[in-house]
Formats: structure tokens, C-alpha cells, sequence
């Protein structure tokens, strides 16, 4: 894709290009799970978790994680509540125009004050005197697609304290009382990031998604696939910046010779394909395992090694960035031109490290998940 940073800096995607990502089976292709026949029609014969790796991979070869989330970024965590928990009367209505790119979906969790930490959100859904309503009020921030979106899947609070009062609401961008405003991040630019304003919004009880109150268990059941397209497209990111490194080196010369005939610089390339192959080959294990196991032995087994994969996926992405911005120098500060990949994704790695569970929440989570597998199947750590 040769437009990312025109893309960037009109912070849009254009309006067809959904279409002809739809036509590419590239949509389809981001939710994880199954492939949605019923929606889109028949796709790959014997699809799984290392097609929708391949795509991911390919795709991020743009070195941009602005446009890889303003392609799949609210579909692939927005639309799965919908297709594994909601009624069918919510499926037939969003399913479809969402997966061909004539319909935007995102999922509204993180709140101003409340990140990793989703069972205290504070995001309020009251039942109306009339009962045919929830009235939802609170903010979401940093929601990915929500500039533009169509649909809104709001995690709010119907009951008591901690995970078990939350419930999933679709929202429809024309109800009153929903507002959303363009954020200025630092990265990311072309994904519609939004801080959105929820006040006194009147959703039917006809759209909650799957059962009430049972929202953070739906939300959680897809977590370590939104982590798992994380950890590929961070994988790919670093590798692009190892490609550009090894491109500049062989073209730029330096005191009478090429950067590559410098041993200090032959360094920095051999520890970042280290690296990049060590944390590649991981990720690849991981996609096997998730081909081998039902998705409710994925989320007992492979939460922990996912969470840890992350970490490592991340710290890979941010140490190659920072190299390739000393290999490439003066370019790799600018944006656009030979170091325009490079410059960017020094900008993106937070919106890498941060989202789907900070590195800190992550390694502790693994440590936890080790500990709890080890009881449940009663073996050694």
C-alpha cells in the first residue's frame, strides 16, 4: 500500500477501500474463529488461525498500524461478541454490512479512568420505568474505529460491583445522546481513535448482546485473539524495521564505505534478526496450538503464553524501531521519504505495548494463568 502516509496525514481511509478489502476476503478473514459463511458466503477451504496469520502478516508489510486498524481494528474486536453471543435478529442486522465494509462496528470498553482494569468500568446501563429500555450514560476513550463507526458495542454496568453486573449493548451512531470526537494521539492516525460521550442514550433491551450481566465473560473470551493479531502485527512491524535497516546499510555510505561494512552496524542487524526470528518462531508455535484446541481450551491454556507473547512481541517492535532510527539517522526523524516507515512505527510501538493489556498487567497475567492451569490439571509449573 504506497498511500499510508497520505492516509496519515488526512487521518481517513478512503471510502472504497473497505470495499475492496471485502472483495480481497481480508474482512472475513480478521474475527478469528470460523469462517462466516452465513454472511459472506463460502471462503478458503479449511480456513484457520495460520490463513488469518499470513493475511495479517502481509498486509502489515504496509508499515502502518494507523491503516492495519482502520481496516480491521473495530471489526476484529467489535464483531465477534455479536457472531458468537447475540441473538439473530442483532446478527442479521449488523453481521453482514460489516463484514463487506458497508457498515463500521468498534467495541467501546476503556473509559477514561479504567483500561485493564474492565471489571470496574463505570459506564452505566439503567432499565427504564418502562422497561422497554436501558439508559446508558458514561464515556469510553481511546476506542479504535469509533470516529466513524456505525455501531457501537458498549460494555456497561446493569448490576452490581466487579465483573458480574456488566453487560454488551449494541449502539446505534443515529440514537440521541451519542457523541464522538476525533482524538490527537501520537500514532495511529488513520484509525479513527475517538473519545465517545454516552448521555442518556435509549437502547431497546432487544439489543443486548447475549444474556445480561454476562458482558465481561464475552469480552474476556476474545481477548487473546485481539492480543494474538497484536503480537503478528508487531512481529511483522519489527521485521520491516530490520528490512529498512538492511536496505539503508547496503545504499549509504559513510567514511569511504558502505554502512554494512561496519562491523558496529553488522551488530545492530544481527540482534535485531535474532530477535525478530526467536519471537517469529513463538508466534508460529502459538498459531498451531490455537489450530489444535476448541477456543474454550485456547482461553484455559494458551491466556498465559499469549499475554507473555505479547510482552516479548512488543519489546522486539520497540528495540527494532529504536535501531533502525540509529542506523537510518536523520531520516528516520522525518516523516515521509526514504525513512518514512521507520519514523512512523517509532511513533506506533505504544499503541502496540498499551492496548489488549499494558506489558506490566501481561506478565503478571502469565504467571497467574501458569498458576492456575497447574492447579487445575494438577501439574508441575
Amino acid at each position: 500500500m504506497p498511500y499510508c502516509k497520505e492516509w496519515d496525514d488526512e487521518k481517513k481511509l478512503p471510502d472504497d477501500l473497505l470495499r475492496k478489502c471485502y472483495e480481497a476476503q481480508i474482512l472475513p478473514a480478521s474475527c478469528g474463529g470460523q469462517w462466516p459463511t452465513e454472511y459472506v458466503g463460502p471462503g478458503p477451504a479449511d480456513f484457520d488461525a495460520f490463513h488469518e496469520l499470513i493475511m495479517i502478516d502481509e498486509l502489515s508489510r504496509c508499515g502502518s498500524g494507523g491503516v492495519m486498524w482502520g481496516i480491521m481494528g473495530g471489526l476484529a474486536i467489535g464483531l465477534p461478541p455479536v457472531l458468537q453471543n447475540a441473538s439473530k435478529y442483532i446478527k442479521d442486522k449488523v453481521a453482514a454490512d460489516c463484514l463487506n465494509g458497508s457498515k463500521r462496528i468498534c467495541l467501546c470498553i476503556t473509559e477514561p479512568t479504567h483500561g485493564s482494569d474492565v471489571a470496574n468500568l463505570r459506564t452505566s446501563a439503567v432499565k427504564s420505568k418502562c422497561g422497554k429500555f436501558y439508559v446508558v450514560n458514561g464515556e469510553k476513550k481511546w476506542i479504535t474505529n469509533g470516529t466513524y463507526a456505525d455501531y457501537f458495542i458498549v460494555a456497561a454496568r446493569t448490576g452490581g460491583k466487579g465483573n458480574k453486573g456488566i453487560s454488551l449493548l449494541l449502539v446505534d451512531r443515529s440514537m440521541a445522546g451519542i457523541e464522538t470526537k476525533k482524538m490527537d494521539c501520537m500514532g495511529m492516525f488513520a484509525s479513527g481513535t475517538a473519545y465517545i460521550t454516552l448521555e442518556d442514550v435509549h437502547v431497546p433491551c432487544s439489543k443486548v448482546i447475549g444474556e445480561v450481566n454476562k458482558g465481561f465473560y464475552y469480552i474476556m473470551y476474545n481477548f487473546n485473539h485481539e492480543r494474538w493479531m497484536l503480537i503478528a502485527q508487531a512481529v511483522r512491524f519489527a521485521r520491516v524495521c530490520l528490512e529498512e535497516s538492511v536496505k539503508h546499510a547496503m545504499r549509504r555510505k559513510t567514511f569511504g564505505k558502505k554502512l554494512i561494512e561496519h562491523p558496529v552496524i553488522r551488530l545492530k542487524i544481527a540482534e535485531m534478526a535474532r530477535q525478530v526470528e526467536a519471537t517469529q518462531a513463538m508466534l508460529e508455535s502459538l498459531t498451531y496450538q490455537m489450530n489444535t484446541m476448541s477456543k474454550e481450551e485456547q482461553n484455559l491454556k494458551l491466556g498465559g503464553d499469549t499475554a507473555m507473547l505479547k510482552v516479548q512481541a512488543t519489546k522486539v517492535y520497540e528495540y527494532c524501531a529504536r535501531e533502525s532510527q540509529q542506523i537510518l539517522g536523520g531520516i528516520a526523524y522525518t516523516k515521509g521519504g526514504l525513512g518514512e516507515k521507520v519514523e512512523r512505527l517509532g511513533r506506533e510501538v505504544r499503541a502496540y505495548a498499551i492496548p489488549g493489556g499494558s506489558e506490566e498487567i501481561m506478565l503478571d497475567l502469565s504467571v497467574r494463568q501458569a498458576m492456575k492451569i497447574s492447579k487445575v490439571l494438577k501439574s508441575k509449573m
